[in-house]
């Protein structure tokens, strides 16, 4: 994640600042820099080249022009949501029930690349969880909870600007309205995070999406002509490769028609904090940990044993066999004992 720090705006490579900030041509453009023969030189070097004449005539101050590079480069990084966002770590500070009885825990911290899953009866405040660490809750919501990121309290950016998401949240209604083939809807995100090599990265998110789905789709396929399945995988495989944001709630992804060990091993892959409510005890046993929501309240935090982890092979042989099942039926065939 490219953040100003990166790159010396003075002396390193035109071509380098370029590759890192591609949104930076469109300031120079703007400002009459013209680097077409200079993109393996320094903006020093270009200055130098400038004939006085042209300088004093387009009242172009170098020093001036710099800082205002500087900033134009730190405001679209904070639109972009791309500075101070490396997220090692959430920590979850204890609240209350719905009796009011105080959690009994100190704090729960959360690693990048950790999967856990958070279960309970229905209503029984899993998504009420998830929307305390969606919103960074700082003691202010039913629940009294608080979220620090990287063992801090958050900045205020991160619960109100809608550019600078920690948290993206999928859940197991998901439904479109455009009228867009996949190919423009991905152009259209990409385009507003101002990805430089789109098609790649749109190809690279489609044939993720495809990998999950139990039926595949093309480019070319209208948005609203996917299933409830192809939906989710779409999602997901967008979530993780284009959205910036580090943390992935998922609210019950049990019946979304998607590979679900495919799709946690996907978000990971990108540094992502994955957490997810759930009733499926394949998804709630793939978390290296869980946390029991009763009441309202968090009960207990559990780890995943490595006993559970031999029963969680079972259940996925098992779970093997009803998806083999329920394709044969798909299919218009018959089940033989």
């Amino acid at each position: 994640m490219a953040t100003l720090t990166d790159v010396n705006l003075r002396h390193d490579k035109i071509d380098t600042i370029l590759s890192k900030y591609p949104f930076a041509e469109t300031f120079l453009t703007n400002n009459g820099v013209d680097v077409t023969n200079f993109r393996e030189n320094s903006l020093d070097d270009y200055f130098k080249s400038l004939d006085p004449e042209h300088i004093e005539d387009h009242a172009i101050d170098p020093e001036h022009l710099l800082d205002q590079f500087s900033v134009f480069i730190s405001q679209m990084l904070s639109f972009l949501g791309e500075d101070d966002k490396v997220v090692e770590s959430i920590t979850i500070l204890p609240g209350h029930d719905k009796s009011g009885k105080t959690e009994n825990f100190s704090e729960f911290i959360i690693q990048k690349n950790e999967i856990v899953s958070i279960v309970g009866p229905t209503g029984s405040g899993k998504s009420r969880l998830l929307g305390d660490i969606e919103w960074a809750a700082q003691n202010d919501t039913p629940t009294g909870r608080s979220i620090l990121i990287n063992g801090k309290t958050p900045d205020k950016k991160w619960r109100y600007s809608s550019s600078e998401k920690l948290v993206a949240q999928l859940s197991q209604n998901m439904n479109f309205v455009m009228d867009m083939s996949v190919f423009e809807f991905l152009e259209l995100h990409a385009e507003s995070r101002m990805v430089t090599d789109s098609e790649t990265v749109i190809k690279r998110i489609i044939e993720e999406a495809n990998n999950l789905a139990g039926e595949k789709f093309d480019p070319n396929t209208p948005i609203t002509a996917l299933s409830g399945g192809q939906s989710r995988a779409l999602m997901i495989a967008d979530t993780a490769i284009l959205s910036k944001s580090p943390i992935i709630l998922i609210d019950e992804i049990e019946n979304a028609g998607i590979d679900r060990k495919k799709a946690l091993k996907l978000l990971l892959s990108e540094d992502k904090i994955v957490l997810m409510a759930t009733h499926d005890p394949v998804l709630a046993l793939m978390g290296n940990r869980r946390i029991v929501i009763k009441n309202g309240g968090i009960l207990k935090i559990i780890e995943t044993t490595e006993e559970e982890k031999e029963i969680l092979t079972e259940i996925e042989e098992l779970d093997k066999k009803v998806m083999t099942m329920r394709e044969k039926l798909r299919n218009g065939e018959k089940l033989t004992s």
